[in-house]
């Protein structure tokens, strides 16, 4: 059991302002138009809907970059969007949120990676994607590098964001990584499986229960297995700390040498899962950045998880709600 008395928790919510934070990773943009279902469209067997609210929000690596943002932090999100109408309504997301984005390099070869959600009242009737998910080209991943290297000065911390749409390369993975270990930088990652074993030596290493089931091709049905495959994570990636993420049953710390540590859900009721993820890991990168050790900030996170979980559709944490509610329980 963790244990943050208040006047730590009032420390760690000072220390958590102003922390700068690079977001490096699959920026994307959550499109939604909600309506009502009244009749069936003449033309074919499928409903019509009569939209009553359409609007757009960050996804993706941005919505990383936004929980950072409000949790006092300043996010500084690396990545691509295309030269398109959906590349335009992200920069002015960006604009309105009053994030910096001379890290959001535009790829004209690329469409900006969107989704967009058609929703009947309470019903998902349809998800359209827009996507391409070959890897960058060298180019791009040269701009990438070198954006990443003009704020090395500057940072407390980097997140690696992948969704598999291609930013996130072998090679700027690596570079990423050894840009953070060479400038004693803490680098956080929250994975997907084409590139699962190229996260080594990172300071924490965040898959979830599928991604780590998919990568290592065995279920995670009880403590015994849950043990063994945080072991693997340890051994084959070596980071620093393996935090695995497991919905409602909370999340489990590996340190190489010490007891596995699991720590319960905190969401009081569970209204929607998205997003939840995005939290977690930039909540628990500005606790570490904000001088937290990993079992403070695994318990931060985990509140922060919780409380997302609570909301409808993809909200970002705030720092206030999060540090209120923590103070609440104590």
């Amino acid at each position: 059991m963790v244990e943050i008395t208040p006047e730590r928790l009032i420390q760690l919510k000072e220390n958590f302002k102003g922390k700068k934070i690079a977001v490096i990773g699959d920026m994307m943009l959550d499109q939604y138009f909600w309506g009502d279902v009244k009749r069936i469209s003449p033309e074919a067997p499928v409903p019509v809907v009569e939209v009553d609210n359409e609007f757009s929000r960050f996804g993706g690596a941005a919505n990383v970059a936004l929980n950072i943002l409000k949790l006092g932090g300043i996010p500084v999100p690396i990545g691509i969007i295309g030269n398109d109408n959906d590349g335009n309504t992200f920069k002015s997301l960006m604009l309105s949120a009053g994030i910096d984005s001379s890290g959001i390099i535009i790829d004209n070869e690329r469409p900006t990676t969107s989704k967009l959600r058609v929703i009947a009242g309470k019903q998902h009737v349809v998800r359209i994607d827009k996507e391409n998910k070959e890897y960058i080209n060298e180019d791009v991943e040269n701009k990438i590098i070198d954006f990443l290297n003009s704020q090395l000065d500057t940072l407390n911390g980097i997140i690696l964001e992948d969704y598999n749409k291609g930013v996130l390369t072998k090679r700027i993975i690596n570079t990423s990584i050894e840009l953070a270990n060479k400038n004693n930088i803490i680098i956080t990652v929250d994975p997907k499986f084409e590139n699962f074993f190229e996260y080594k030596n990172v300071t924490v290493f965040k898959p979830n229960r599928k991604e780590a089931q998919d990568a290592f091709g065995k279920r995670i049905t009880n403590e015994d297995e849950l043990l063994s495959v945080g072991k693997k994570l340890l051994e084959k990636l070596n980071p620093k700390y393996a935090l695995l993420t497991l919905g409602e049953k909370g999340m489990t710390l590996f340190e190489k040498g010490k007891e596995m540590i699991s720590v319960p859900t905190k969401a009081r009721r569970v209204s929607d899962v998205s997003g939840a993820g995005d939290t977690v890991i930039s909540t628990l990168t500005i606790a570490l950045t904000a001088g937290a050790n990993i079992y403070e900030a695994g318990y931060l996170a985990n509140y922060a998880g919780g409380l997302v979980c609570e909301e409808v559709g993809i909200v970002p944490i705030e720092l206030d709600n999060l540090f209120l509610t923590v103070g609440k329980e104590k």
